[in-house]
């Protein structure tokens, strides 16, 4: 009788052809042969993981990319349609420039650090400018003073007109500039000239361009400022004083744009994936209204206009929601858009509390890069031309009064004009109305075409550069969000200035400039942070906005002579701009307080 004993088939467990061998003396051999098996795999598995997620992830493009977190909820909605209005709706919104991250364009700057040919290239077209090659010689000397002439120079008349297109006289203006201001890369150089009126033999004018350093938006800024020069008797020159910000007047670029009414105000920036514009602050402002160029020009053009509807005087990101779903419109059907310029200013914007018929688009907006880089025209114009020629070359016109017709079923309109009515009714008659359900995924939104007044950002370069760039801020939130307890319970005593002490103690030096951008009305309040910062308030620079200002100068002649005012939009946008500057940036609901922006139990969950 045969004894039994266990048999492993090749099949399973055999010990042969490849198969596990269990002996004991080859157990160790076959588990590290198992280990590196598993080991493979896994590495295998892993590869075919990664491959999956480098081929499907598609990264945002960094020149589109939101240099600020505080962007607003609906533009991070995950729908592009229905606007919906919060408690913080009295904001200001972010807008088209404000999309562009400045770490990502490539802005050039003037270097200071000693090169062998260092060079100040500016386009020759511009009037205020000029191309100069300087060796490191000629602004390493003294930061106000050209080099010492040779012993065997003629000595000079300290007292004569000093003449500021002199090389010497513009390359000691340069280098005072870059001393003198260490928080900003100069740009561009424009070319000195003879300071007044009136004029004084021994002042000249000049104007740069410049971007902040360590900037998070991408743009260029300019400033022009008087200069005092003085001679010594062997031929050389000082600047003994930089005037105040836009001192220069004879150096501003003069109004005045191309034939075309297209300006040279932007700065393109090229040698990147996709050419991207940045504004220049600080250039003369030419938004003058759009005229179409004859007869057969208007009757070949196509235009879309919106009518009537509920979004009149309601907030202005309720109206900006609106008129860019219109634009988006116009521009996806290649048709102009007829443009209201005239808003009604919501109430909590005006100092006398009623509604405001009859503020220009322009005293908020940039109609300049609007118009330049979109076809619109004013409806007043618009409609002048339309009596004139309507009958006479047969213009046709398709009214829609239903929102839910969608721009798809536009496209194939052939008539010169399409007139979208709006009704009374509420909220039906809400011009976004016409961007929701299936428009939503064809109507993109042109933020990008839509940015802040110049003027009102020449306001905020203003105070910025009042503080030579070098300040940092708080966003101090308190009005009557701090009188209600209900929603917000921890606010008013977060932002007395007893808790500002201590809390901005850890996070701002002493002795800093530093700028409170508030809406509380009584800034003695914050007298306590006297002690530790010199604190700066927007009515501070009041004299930006004065009657003396180019900015009240330029709105006045927009508005027919009649003085505008500085109203409470204009404040918030401009206060926020220049908090939005400083080197740190302490908020109010990020940063002082636990409680909600929006109100109790509204907090985002960032986890």
């Amino acid at each position: 009788m045969h004894s039994t004993r266990p048999l492993l088939s090749r099949s399973g467990f055999g010990g042969g052809g490849g198969a596990m061998n269990l002996r004991p003396e080859n157990l160790g051999q076959e588990a590290l042969r198992l280990t590196g098996n598993l080991c493979f795999a896994l590495f295998v598995f892993a590869v075919l993981v990664f491959t999956l997620i480098a081929a499907t992830y598609h990264p945002d493009d960094p020149f589109l990319h939101p240099s600020s977190s505080h962007l607003t909820s609906f533009l991070t909605s995950t729908s592009n349609s229905t606007f919906i209005s919060t408690a913080t709706d009295s904001a200001p919104l972010l807008t088209g420039e404000d999309f562009i991250n400045s770490s990502s364009v490539p802005l050039p700057v003037l270097s200071t650090d000693p090169a062998p040919d260092l060079s100040v290239s500016t386009d020759s077209a511009s009037s205020d400018s000029t191309t100069v090659d300087l060796s490191t010689s000629d602004l390493s000397d003294s930061a106000t003073q050209t080099s010492d002439q040779d012993d065997t120079s003629p000595s000079c008349d300290v007292n004569a007109p000093i003449k500021c297109s002199d090389r010497d006289v513009f390359n000691v203006m340069m280098r005072a500039t870059i001393d003198g201001f260490p928080d900003v890369h100069i740009y561009r150089f424009g070319k000195p000239v003879l300071a007044g009126p009136p004029t004084n033999p021994t002042q000249c004018d000049m104007a740069w361009r410049f971007k902040p350093k360590n900037a998070k938006r991408a743009a260029l800024y300019k400033d022009y400022r008087r200069f005092d020069i003085s001679r010594s008797t062997n031929c050389s020159y000082a600047v003994l004083n930089i005037g105040d910000y836009h001192t220069g007047v004879n150096a501003r670029k003069k109004k005045g744009g191309k034939k075309s009414g297209r300006s040279d105000n932007n700065f393109k920036i090229i040698g990147v994936a996709k050419p991207i514009i940045v504004p220049i602050v600080g250039e003369t402002v030419n938004d003058t209204l759009p005229v179409v160029e004859s007869e057969s020009k208007f009757s070949t053009g196509k235009y879309l206009v919106y009518k009537g509807g509920g979004d009149r005087c309601k907030s202005m990101n309720h109206y900006l929601w609106s008129f860019l779903c219109s634009l988006g419109e116009a521009q996806y059907l290649n048709r102009t858009l007829v443009m209201d310029l005239t808003i009604c200013l919501n109430n909590k914007y005006t100092s006398s509390k009623q509604n405001e018929e009859g503020k220009d688009f322009r005293f908020y907006f940039d109609f300049e890069h609007l118009r330049d880089s979109a076809s619109v025209i004013d409806q007043h114009q618009f409609w002048e031309d339309w009596k004139l020629w309507r009958k006479k070359d047969k213009l046709s016109m398709h009214l829609v009064e239903d929102f839910r017709v969608t721009p798809m079923k536009l496209a194939n309109v052939k008539d010169t004009l399409i007139m979208r009515k709006f009704g009374a009714v509420e909220p039906d008659n809400y011009w976004y109305r016409v961007c929701e359900g299936e428009t939503e995924s064809v109507i993109q939104r042109p933020w990008h075409l839509l940015w802040k007044s110049r003027r009102l950002m020449d306001i905020v370069s203003g105070i910025a550069s009042k503080m030579n760039w070098d300040f940092d801020s708080v966003h101090v939130v308190r009005g009557d969000k701090a009188k209600n307890p209900a929603l917000w319970p921890n606010l008013a005593a977060d932002t007395s200035p007893e808790a500002l002490l201590s809390t901005l103690g850890d996070k701002i030096d002493n002795g800093r400039n530093l700028y409170i951008a508030t809406d509380e009305p009584d800034t003695s309040f914050f007298d306590p942070l006297k002690d530790k910062y010199t604190t700066h308030f927007l009515d501070d620079y009041k004299e930006l906005w004065s009657e003396n200002s180019d900015w009240y100068i330029e709105t006045k002649n927009l508005n027919n002579g009649i003085p505008v005012e500085f109203d409470g939009y204009m404040r918030g946008e401009v206060d926020m701009e220049v908090f939005l500057r400083g080197k740190k940036q302490i908020e109010t609901f990020n940063d002082l307080t636990s409680d909600c922006k929006d109100g109790i139990n509204t907090c985002k969950n960032n986890s």
